[in-house]
């Protein structure tokens, strides 16, 4: 039978593992309440862009407000007894400097003067604070970014003591994305910075070809990996916070015989290859030469036992073929 042959070359084969992974942005902020009270509006939806400041959320102020506005009275009616010491100070001065008042009546007017300054100064830090915290009740963003999923509710009560679990909101700054990837601990002594890695989404289509720039001092007691973070450019396919991909990382690249997909038949699980081979009366026979797969590489199989450079693989008609038959091999 007349087959096609290609002989078998060696081929630089990138040696890797494939691991799940998820995009993050660099930028990704939870929003949690810094005061208690009900929330009175909602003032974006999910997948709004929003600008730094921009006002996400209301917490009902009322409470704080008549607070600020108490310690402004407060205030006021420390200055005004400031003021007075103030001038009776200046009075007493003059009065001591013309020798008509004691030395002890200018000290208690010095010390009346000492106390209101301290008051009025203590007043007017607390009205700021105060006035600091009625910030809070408006929710802002803290950067230029995508607002995320909205859990609650208008007329929810929330406060700084939830769990983080219950947030208002996320803020996510698009364009700075990386992928996150947890290296088993068996291959901790292979991982290592610059080490390349290819992204691929679920249907296996390359995404993006980057490398580790990251790779933490700690193993994560929870999965049992090491992280390591790769940069990644957003695309169409890549734009989310916590999208999963899927993550090819390359610990190194070594030569191995190479095969056309083709040429593989199995028979119970066992890969085989025909391996057109020369008998001493010259002609050929198909030899069924059992053999061990490695990765794929593009349209071909790397092989790691089982073949030698220069083997002449079958990679036509190989359905019809039985080991020992004649061949009549045309190089492909």
């Amino acid at each position: 039978m007349p087959v096609k042959t290609v002989a078998v070359q060696l081929q630089p084969v990138a040696q890797s593992n494939e691991y799940m992974a998820t995009i993050k942005s660099r930028r990704s902020a939870t929003i949690l309440p810094q005061v208690s009270g009900l929330l009175t509006k909602i003032l974006v939806h999910s997948g709004e862009h929003v600008k730094a400041g921009q006002a996400l959320m209301e917490i009902d102020p009322r409470q704080q407000q008549a607070t600020v506005a108490s310690q402004g009275a407060t205030e006021r009616q420390k200055k005004a007894l400031y003021d007075y010491d103030s001038i009776e100070l200046g009075r007493q001065k003059k009065l001591f400097d013309a020798g008509v008042t004691s030395k002890d009546a200018l000290d208690q007017a010095q010390q009346a003067y000492d106390n209101a300054k301290a008051d009025y100064e203590a007043a007017r830090g607390t009205r700021d604070v105060q006035e600091a915290q009625l910030g809070y009740y408006s929710v802002r963003a803290p950067f230029d970014g995508v607002v995320g999923d909205i859990p609650v509710h208008v007329g929810d009560y929330v406060s700084p003591q939830s769990s983080p679990t219950n947030f208002l909101t996320t803020v996510d700054q698009p364009g700075d994305l990386e992928a996150y990837i947890y290296i088993p601990t068996e291959r901790s002594s292979q991982a290592r910075m610059g080490l390349a890695v290819e992204l691929y989404d679920t249907s296996g289509k390359l995404l993006e070809k980057s490398k580790i720039d990251f790779l933490s001092p700690q193993v994560d007691p929870n999965l049992q990996g090491i992280l390591a973070k790769a940069p990644v450019r957003p695309t169409p396919d890549i734009m989310r916070n916590a999208q999963l991909i899927k993550a090819r990382v390359i610990w190194s690249t070594k030569p191995m015989v190479v095969v056309p997909v083709l040429a593989v038949t199995r028979q119970g699980g066992q890969p085989f290859i025909y391996v057109a081979r020369k008998q001493p009366n010259g002609q050929y026979i198909a030899a069924e030469t059992p053999v061990t797969l490695g990765d794929t590489v593009g349209n071909s199989y790397s092989v790691t036992s089982g073949l030698n450079a220069g083997d002449q693989v079958v990679v036509s008609s190989t359905q019809f073929l039985v080991n020992g038959m004649p061949v009549s091999p045309i190089p492909g």
